[in-house]
């Protein structure tokens, strides 16, 4: 495929790479200590964080994947647009509830909270789960993405994973949050530039919007499915459990995982913060539909231009569909655009691991390395030390992708199925902390494995139940059990910091984000009605 790629293109990539450097190093004159490096001395203001977050969930994976399943996937098409419902939901519940509490104390690592409200091996168990399971995901990404450039560009491996990986870890080790964030803005423009154009060209070449998608195939077409509900039929993708494991799903990681959390934290305010929810809540849905809109657009292409399936590389004895959009971008546009459009999908890649390792790297730092350091730190001496363990996570997570070829392929199919996995319990973790009093953290905990177990076991011996399921299933489990545990154990009434209980924060956020939450609403029944449309 790396025919069509011209110096000129070569040399848009080239600068692209070396500006991001040169701007990480411009950002970091500032940096002074940990929080600067962590969470940008809590000054940034709310577009930045919102268009930041929506970076890392636009991966390569989704830019090449949701193309693919819209117009070539057994079962795909606009059904994917239905899991976005959940998200509007999950921010009021973030707004209400769990900003508040986090944006109060202060956190660097969201897992210090566990600490707070329970005690040190809570915070250390989910801390230690994070690494584990966010480190091997980044490597088995790594390892696909560099398959992928390695594909469009015959560069080869080793030099697709420098590519990627090297010079993201080090404008992520220089510019630490703030070169994550604003480099992510700067990716975002690129790609969603990109994205319009390869629309725009589509449409045109189909006739106009109405006529392409008209001429998709109607089962295609339908963005909601009320026929099937997931529980043992065998339909991943119905409507009920992409609303309500979406639900869960988004809630665990937009209000859980210190990759995103992290960038809430670095907000000036707890106003900013909210509004970086909103944000993300309003506006992550066109980016999807974007993209999905793609797939239209190459599925039709596709049914009107014979020769363009055969072009694609042949994986499994079949075509490889996930390359459909970049060997589109190869074949119809001209040189420098070519370039720019590489750009775009390397940016869709960097913007989803440099806040990965910034967050592993945070993680280390907050929730294992500090906590044993005896006496004061000075401040350039944690910068260093945060500095060098973003090195470390970097150093790690690249040299774990050459060895993941085995069991990478499997792996890829499964990887949202290993977050479903944990996502619900650690979830009611953080929700028992927020909501209950009394909960200790020996029943969460013991609650968070039985969640876990089970959602296991349903993997295993009934896999014709969507997985989307298992994040309503392991939080429940999880949340029941734990309350169950320390209702009947004979531990003392815990209640740590009476403020992180639900009563307090819930009143301040509804008067506060009346107006937040009736706009999310609102959105929700929007896109609800136009997908009903469809």
């Amino acid at each position: 495929m790396h025919e069509s790629i011209t110096q000129l293109d070569w040399l848009v990539i080239g600068s692209y790479l070396v500006l991001l450097v040169i701007f990480a190093l411009w950002l970091a004159r500032n940096q002074r200590n940990r929080e600067d490096y962590y969470v940008a001395g809590r000054q940034m203001g709310a577009w930045p964080i919102a268009i930041s977050i929506m970076a890392t969930q636009c991966s390569t994976n989704s830019i090449l994947g949701a193309p693919a399943f819209v117009a070539f996937a057994a079962g795909g098409g606009l059904v994917w647009l239905q899991y976005e419902l959940a998200l509007p939901l999950a921010m009021i519940v973030l707004i209400l509830l769990f900003m508040p509490v986090f944006q109060r104390l202060n956190l660097v690592s969201v897992y210090a909270y566990l600490e707070e409200r329970f005690d040190v091996h809570t915070r250390r168990l989910l801390a230690g789960l994070f690494l584990f399971v966010r480190a091997f995901a980044t490597a088995v990404t790594v390892y696909s993405i560099a398959i992928v450039i390695d594909l469009i560009t015959g560069v080869g491996f080793f030099w697709s994973v420098v590519l990627l990986g090297v010079f993201t870890v080090i404008y992520d080790v220089i510019g630490g949050i703030k070169g994550v964030v604003y480099s992510d803005v700067l990716q975002m423009a690129i790609l969603v530039a990109v994205l319009i154009l390869i629309v725009t060209m589509l449409t045109v070449d189909a006739g106009g919007p109405s006529s392409m998608l008209n001429a998709l195939e109607p089962e295609r077409k339908r963005a909601i499915d009320f026929a099937h509900h997931g529980l043992g039929d065998g339909q991943t993708f119905a409507f009920w459990p992409m609303l309500f494991g979406g639900f869960f799903l988004y809630l665990a990681y937009y209000g859980c995982d210190q990759s995103q959390v992290q960038r809430a934290l670095c907000a000036r305010n707890n106003i900013e913060t909210n509004k970086a929810l909103l944000i993300n809540g309003l506006l992550r849905f066109p980016l999807v539909a974007l993209y999905c809109f793609v797939g239209v657009g190459i599925a039709v292409y596709a049914s009107t231009h014979s020769e363009f399936l055969a072009g694609l590389p042949i994986s499994n004895d079949t075509p490889n569909y996930n390359l459909a959009v970049p060997y589109y971008i190869l074949s119809q546009l001209p040189a420098g655009i070519v370039g720019l459009a590489l750009v775009a999908l390397f940016a869709a890649a960097m913007s989803s691991l440099d806040s990965v390792l910034n967050s592993l790297s945070a993680t280390t730092m907050e929730d294992f390395i500090r906590p044993q350091a005896k006496g004061a730190w000075f401040d350039r001496n944690e910068l260093t030390i945060s500095r060098g363990i973003t090195v470390f996570w970097g150093s790690v997570t690249l040299l774990m992708a050459f060895f993941v070829d085995d069991i990478a392929p499997t792996v890829l199919e499964a990887i949202n199925k290993i977050g479903s996995l944990a996502n619900g319990s650690i979830l009611a973790v953080f929700a028992l902390g927020i909501i209950t009093h009394s909960v200790r953290g020996l029943a969460a905990c013991t609650g968070l494995l039985l969640g876990i177990v089970c959602n296991a076991l349903l993997w295993l011996y009934v896999p014709s139940v969507s997985w989307l399921w298992w994040n309503v299933f392991g939080f429940t489990i999880t949340f029941c059990s734990a309350l169950c545990i320390q209702l009947t154990a004979v531990f003392p009434s815990f209640q740590k910091h009476e403020a992180n209980g639900l009563w307090r924060p819930l009143n301040i956020a509804w008067a506060a984000n009346i107006k937040a939450i009736a706009v999310l609403t609102l959105a929700f029944l929007v896109l609800f009605v136009c997908l009903w449309a469809l």
